[in-house]
């Protein structure tokens, strides 16, 4: 396993729609493989092709119990509820925004070996499936927030978080 460099806003892989993965072999497992050890390594909750240069139908999400799943041709076939809540990127450090998403995700995609299962979620892992799976259509999350907080208003909302909670 490697890490793989991130590509950031500006470049144009970030732009451009993924092409399906037809073949599931060990130059997709070894990319799988890299793209979560990135992903770990970067403390981020998912990570998609484009982000480390390939473009191709493949993204990682860390779900809210650590586990890892490896989404290959995804497609969003069910959504209910909504959710409005702060979001970042790995390819924009740095800038958080509110993003409306739906509040559960149920998901079609193939696993490393072509097998297709679905998967649904809610909260946090529901807001990164759709996350992962508009990097494949070349879309980032920037494009749903009139406003990248500052940073004086990250830490303000940081904190009437942390007061909410106690």
């Amino acid at each position: 396993m490697a890490l793989r460099k991130i590509v950031l806003q500006g470049d144009e892989c970030l732009t451009k729609v993924c092409r399906p993965v037809t073949d599931f072999n060990v130059r997709l497992h070894m990319l799988l493989d890299d793209m979560t050890e990135t992903l770990v390594e970067s403390g981020g909750v998912g990570l998609a092709a484009p982000q480390v240069g390939i473009l191709r139908r493949a993204c990682v999400v860390m779900n809210e119990d650590d586990e890892i799943i490896e989404l290959i041709n995804p497609e969003i076939i069910k959504t209910a509820g909504r959710q409005d809540g702060l979001e970042g990127c790995l390819s924009v450090p740095g800038k958080y925004g509110f993003v409306s998403r739906p509040n559960v995700v149920r998901v079609r995609a193939q696993d490393r070996n072509g097998d297709f299962f679905e998967v649904e979620d809610e909260g946090l892992t529901a807001r990164c499936f759709c996350h992962e799976i508009e990097h494949l259509d070349g879309h980032l999350f920037v494009e749903h927030t009139d406003h990248l907080l500052t940073e004086e208003e990250l830490e303000e909302y940081i904190r009437q978080q942390e007061e909410e909670e106690q």
